[in-house]
């Protein structure tokens, strides 16, 4: 079974066996190393250059989130943003160097959109245990919200194997990003 979209993103900050072997069940995917609890730094550095030699190998774009430090040393192929108002503008980086940014709403999106973001994500998408339902956009909600975006549009939370059909529901060229669907496959 190929799962195919435009684009896939993996966020994680680990690579298990499971990874490994359903990784390969995307047609194109690229891993995000996203840490939101914070490890010690030794750890941190460890597991970054465990997913970018992993990268590397199997020839898969690699990102880091909020370090534009670790971005360079391990020759990311861009960054991904994940507070829009914490963050710098990235706009005076080379041109291949892609920015990846995640928003919640319209106002997160415009921040973004001037930051320089060749792809933004969308979230949540579908309820997990992050969001309450009140805040989950679901399929109508999210086509309304990125009906005229001009930038690439990601759908990202709550995307799980009994979901996974439902996006083809959402505006086309939409690509995924995810966190728990690779260990569901």
């Amino acid at each position: 079974m190929h799962i195919i979209y435009n684009e896939s993103y993996l966020l994680t900050n680990e690579i298990n066996k499971t990874i490994e072997k359903n990784i390969l069940k995307f047609k194109k995917i690229s891993i995000i190393y996203y840490n939101p609890e914070e490890l010690n730094k030794d750890k941190y550095l460890n597991n970054c250059k465990i997913l970018s030699y992993f990268c590397k190998k199997n020839r898969l774009e690699f990102y880091v989130s909020d370090n534009l430090n670790l971005c360079m040393k391990f020759k990311c192929k861009g960054i991904f943003l994940t507070n829009p108002k914490k963050n710098k503008n990235y706009t005076y980086l080379k041109k291949n160097f892609k920015i990846i940014g995640r928003a919640h709403n319209q106002l997160e999106y415009s921040i973004l959109n001037k930051k320089g973001c060749s792809t933004i994500m969308l979230s949540p998408l579908f309820y997990n245990n992050k969001y309450s339902l009140n805040q989950i956009l679901n399929i109508v909600r999210f086509n309304l919200i990125t009906n005229l975006w001009k930038t690439k549009i990601c759908a990202l939370g709550g995307i799980n194997i009994k979901n996974i059909n439902r996006i083809k529901m959402l505006n086309n060229k939409i690509s995924i990003s995810f966190k728990s669907l690779i260990n569901d496959l």
